[in-house]
């Protein structure tokens, strides 16, 4: 996947609002951060195209910020709701394209829903519910939700599919799962064909229903 570089805002420098900055950085993103102390935000200085210090929930200092250039702007306070809230509102009225807000609860993620985010994280949560998952089951080694009912599972192939290949098994027809990828010593050979042969040391990437894949995986054992 080749990434387009964005003009990004990010307000609220914490631990989640350093980890997206090094992240979108990385990606040759053009970032501006934005927080009230000084301290959060020096680290940040030679991967950001600049920085500011301010109290964004103050409206002239939001106005400097130049909102409508932004491709995305992302409101990163995690402690304060009313700030969060406030600042997700100001921003969309001053012409924010896209606002992406931080939320703890589910009750946050109401309110910021209806006050200007056009998307809610809940990097906590997420992170919290994929790593439940992955203890959890035996053999499951990555897991990605889509939706309440889907999602994206990295298991070991059956015993009985080594070396047979992904069409003779008929994993789709006998196991309603869609095959997305194999995987072997970190590398990903996507979208493979009906002819691809698997190896008993490869995984598989499988994208279905929990009730599916938990039939697979009670199987392998």
């Amino acid at each position: 996947m080749v990434a387009s570089m964005k003009s990004i805002l990010i307000i609220g420098m914490g631990k989640f609002g350093h980890h997206l900055c090094y992240n979108l950085a990385k990606l040759d993103n053009e970032i501006m951060i934005v927080d009230e102390k000084e301290e959060t935000i020096e680290d940040l200085l030679p991967v950001v195209t600049s920085a500011k210090i301010g109290d964004c929930t103050n409206e002239e200092v939001l106005r400097s910020l130049g909102i409508r250039n932004f491709d995305i702007c992302f409101v990163c306070i995690g402690t304060n709701f009313q700030s969060s809230l406030e600042i997700t509102s100001l921003i969309k009225e001053l012409g924010a394209k896209y606002v992406i807000s931080k939320a703890n609860r589910d009750i946050h993620a109401k309110f910021l829903l209806r006050n200007g985010a056009d998307e809610v994280i809940y990097p906590d949560r997420d992170i919290a519910e994929k790593l439940a998952v992955r203890v959890s089951a035996n053999h499951v080694f990555d897991y990605i939700e889509l939706t309440e009912e889907y999602s994206i599972y990295e298991i070991p192939i059956m015993k009985n599919w080594a070396g047979k290949s992904i069409g003779e098994v008929d994993i789709r027809a006998k196991y309603h799962v869609n095959v997305l990828g194999m995987k072997k010593d970190g590398k990903l050979d996507l979208l493979p064909g009906a002819n691809y042969v698997m190896r008993e040391d490869e995984h598989i990437m499988v994208l279905g229903r929990k009730e599916d894949i938990d039939g697979i995986l009670r199987r392998i054992g």
